[in-house]
């Protein structure tokens, strides 16, 4: 089965998909050095880097050359469209990234496509976006004659056995066939668990990642013995790790986390820190789950990113553990770029069990 994965970053929508099974045929990625990472890692997909603008047509696309397509165009699209929509949202040029979204999925025609995004797309103009969306692909005069029902769910990551309280919006549309969205998660829920019993199970940040060993100047480290079935289910058969490279930090910030407890902030010193983050400073619980990793956790006042035992904030590898990266997932790039690239995916944890939603669609679609 086939997939085009739009807005694709580092690949970790396209992983998720490729561990279920799923061929991943083209990417689109329009910063060279994250599609560098997801080429590394994908090297059987054909990566499009350019401007989705510049590509969103018949040259580069066909129809029904993929089952499904899954991306999640960057929120800024939706946050920046305001309360005033004149000639029909997708006309606003500051959305153009999910217009183009939608010109392949008419060009492609897919049986489905699954959109992940900020759960407050359904909120921003007191939901008039959300409903313009929903509106744009239930109109069957834009796909001749075709229509998609669409439906949507908020989910969080912890209940995806991920480490991490991450909320987000999947939106799913299948093809001139309605469904029930809840009904579709819970017998995938139950399809999953026959093929790995433990994937829901709740998971802590000491059970992702007790057994990193200690950062070195390549990121290059030696395995350890795997201490948990999240681990055993992220490992591989490489006999090392990569990206496990600490943050040099100030002796100021190295002081204020010394003073840090597991569980607690900025709060708890005697001075006061300037960040727009509440959780700055925060150091992470050995038994307690990570807040959404975001690309600054690499950075003390960037939020709750301290490392449970030690006086650093997280390494990329130990980050991508918690956002549910397999092992043999390598990173490319400097230190800003990778830490973009880990923050801003999709973990593959959930995108696995989406894929797996979208093979129950697809069987349903052929029946």
């Amino acid at each position: 089965m086939k997939v085009i994965d739009l807005f694709a970053g580092c690949g970790g929508f396209s992983t998720g998909f490729i561990q279920a099974g799923f061929d991943i045929i083209k990417a689109v990625e329009f910063d060279k050095t994250i599609a560098d990472t997801y080429q590394r890692n994908h090297l059987q997909t054909k990566v499009l880097v350019s401007d989705i603008g510049e590509i969103d047509n018949t040259d580069n696309f066909v129809e029904n050359e993929s089952e499904v397509i899954i991306g999640g165009p960057p929120c800024q699209g939706f946050s920046m469209a305001g309360a005033r929509i004149r000639g029909g949202f997708v006309d606003d040029p500051r959305n153009y990234l999910f217009k183009h979204y939608f010109n392949i999925v008419k060009i492609i025609k897919p049986k489905v496509f699954i959109i992940e995004n900020v759960k407050g797309i359904l909120t921003m103009s007191k939901g008039a976006i959300f409903k313009e969306i929903v509106n744009l692909f239930s109109d069957s005069d834009n796909f001749n004659g075709d229509k998609y029902y669409v439906h949507y769910k908020v989910v969080n990551a912890l209940d995806f056995g991920v480490p991490q309280h991450r909320e987000r919006v999947i939106i799913i549309g299948v093809k001139n066939t309605d469904f029930d969205i809840e009904r579709l998660f819970e017998e995938t829920k139950n399809a999953v668990k026959k093929q790995i019993l433990d994937f829901f199970e709740p998971t802590t940040v000491w059970d992702a990642i007790s057994n990193i060993p200690t950062p070195t100047v390549s990121g290059e480290c030696p395995k350890l013995p795997i201490q948990s079935s999240y681990q055993k289910y992220l490992s591989s058969e490489y006999s090392l790790l990569y990206n496990n490279t600490a943050t040099r930090h100030s002796d100021l910030a190295i002081k204020r986390m010394s003073q840090i407890a597991q569980g607690d902030n900025w709060t708890t010193l005697n001075e006061e820190i300037h960040s727009v983050h509440s959780g700055a400073y925060g150091r992470l619980s050995k038994d307690g789950v990570a807040p959404t990793i975001t690309t600054r956790f690499d950075t003390p006042s960037g939020g709750k990113f301290i490392h449970p035992d030690k006086n650093r904030t997280l390494t990329p590898r130990e980050a991508a553990r918690i956002q549910s990266f397999p092992d043999d997932f390598i990173f490319y790039g400097s230190k800003s770029s990778i830490c973009k690239q880990i923050g801003n995916a999709v973990p593959p944890k959930i995108a696995y069990f989406l894929a797996n939603a979208a093979r129950s669609l697809l069987n349903e679609n052929c029946n």
